[in-house]
């Protein structure tokens, strides 16, 4: 019978966030913010690939550094994502405020 798959603790924004900027704020800030959104724009392209491709391990690996490019970007400008997610989507819909959205687009 083989293993169940092990169970990996979920992380938080927040946390994630500031882990990324751990590892990698260095190197991100010497490269600067447009070099920084060049390798966001590439790993955005290598999701729309994943997608396409429809790979479940590709997938989370891509969403995985997308985000982690994502939160890079606003990291370098002082956004603090936790903080900016919360305003905006907290009270759901950002325009109608509802859950779910009752826009009619």
């Amino acid at each position: 019978m083989p293993n169940p798959p092990e169970k990996i603790p979920a992380i938080g924004l927040g946390e994630f966030q500031k882990k990324i900027e751990a590892i990698y704020g260095a190197k991100d800030q010497a490269r600067g913010l447009e070099g920084t959104y060049l390798w966001f724009a590439e790993e955005v392209g290598e999701l729309t690939r994943a997608l396409r491709r429809d790979n479940q391990e590709n997938l989370e690996e891509e969403f995985a550094d997308t985000l982690a490019w994502l939160v890079t970007l606003a990291s370098m400008r002082g956004v603090d994502m936790e903080v900016a997610v919360e305003r905006k989507y907290g009270s759901g819909c950002s325009v109608c405020r509802r859950t779910p959205c009752l826009c009619t687009e």
